[in-house]
């Protein structure tokens, strides 16, 4: 099984299913915790696969394909087996196209119509990768779900500067579709999952703009990938008009395949795209903000950092059952973040991920009882 999506029930424009990949089902909608450096950051892959979501933990996390490539190397990782046996995760995983990290190095980078030149944000040494080069790295790293390579445009942009940036993304996409037929069956766990391959999704583009994001959605569902992602999103535009691009570009693709939108959100927001029929998202925010204090909780955002928690016996979230809420209370908190120990980053990582796969679960069983 390569990739199977069973849509078992809609709740008006929400959606419950349950996508299948070589390495595990995944109930959708979806929170995916990002891995960027075959790590999700502070939280042990153990913790991982039993904290939050009813203890069953994440069923799918992300890596980043950008900085699994400067290090420790895609063929190391392929000489491994591939990122799963090389970080001890065996359960689904997706991989970004390195696309995104390369358009933040806005001052480092050069494209053209074959690729993108960059310099290494680690030691400035030159690399070049074009759609060929970005499958070639994600089938070594061997994730179950690979993404085309794209240009995600800047914001603001003017409509012809977006129209162009778009036009790329979808010679891309071809050729990152090309190259993934031919090539699919290289990945390196292969053999040992009875002749099963990685799935390549799509990636809309378009900007901020109603009419590009229709077009990009209708040429890439003409190529018929496997899924279909959002992209381009949460990068400096107004929430609200997030919002309506992913409305209108959901309107455009199929309802028998998964619909992924990249990089969001707050906790509000995730929910609420799984409202609108997004099936899968993912963010850094949990881990990032558990290591600077703030914690996601039923009550609101909490500063763990600040003074009137200091002898505040409580868990971090009352209504929370994560292992974190079980045990600690939010003036050992407080106090592990006021010392700089390691352990705080860690404990504010694991609720905030578990109250993200909650979440999900809580929104996953709601769908499963509507009527």
């Amino acid at each position: 099984m390569s990739l199977s999506f069973e849509l078992l029930k809609e709740s008006g424009p929400a959606r419950r299913a349950t996508l299948t990949l070589p390495h595990g089902e995944v109930e959708t909608p979806v929170f995916m915790p990002v891995g960027t450096a075959a790590s999700v950051k502070a939280v042990p892959q153990d913790v991982m696969e039993t904290n939050g979501a009813e203890g069953k933990g994440a069923g799918i996390i992300l890596a980043n394909t950008y900085h699994l490539y400067l290090r420790p190397g895609h063929e190391l990782i392929r000489r491994a087996g591939g990122v799963h046996k090389f970080m001890s995760w065996n359960r689904a995983m997706l991989t970004d196209s390195g696309g995104f990290q390369v358009f933040s190095l806005s001052e480092l980078r050069k494209v053209t119509p074959d690729g993108v030149e960059f310099r290494s944000h680690h030691d400035g040494s030159k690399h070049f990768f074009s759609p060929e080069h970005s499958m070639e790295v994600q089938i070594a790293l061997g994730a179950d779900i690979m993404m085309a390579f794209d240009e995600c445009v800047e914001t603001p942009a003017t409509w012809e500067r977006t129209k162009e940036s778009m036009g790329l993304t979808h010679a891309w996409a071809q050729r990152s579709l090309d190259y993934w037929k031919e090539h699919r069956h290289e990945v390196p766990w292969h053999n040992e999952l009875d002749g099963s391959h990685q799935s390549l999704f799509g990636i809309v583009q378009g900007g901020m703009y109603k009419d590009l994001r229709a077009e990009s959605a209708e040429r890439l569902v003409e190529m018929d990938f496997p899924g279909y992602a959002i992209g381009g999103l949460a990068v400096g535009e107004a929430r609200e008009v997030t919002r309506e691009m992913i409305a209108h570009t959901l309107e455009y693709l199929p309802k028998d395949k998964p619909r992924y939108v990249m990089g969001v959100g707050y906790p509000d927001e995730i929910v609420e795209y799984a409202r609108m029929g997004v099936d899968m998202m993912d963010c850094v925010l949990p881990t990032r903000a558990g290591r600077h204090g703030l914690l996601f909780t039923s009550q609101g955002r909490l500063n763990i950092k600040n003074k009137q928690y200091a002898e505040d016996q409580n868990p971090p979230d009352p209504a929370c059952n994560c292992m974190v809420c079980r045990r600690y209370t939010r003036a050992y908190l407080r106090h592990l973040m006021h010392t700089g120990e390691p352990l705080a980053l860690t404990l504010a990582s694991e609720h905030n991920l578990a109250f993200y796969l909650d979440q999900m679960q809580a929104l996953r069983n709601e769908f499963d009882q509507a009527e």
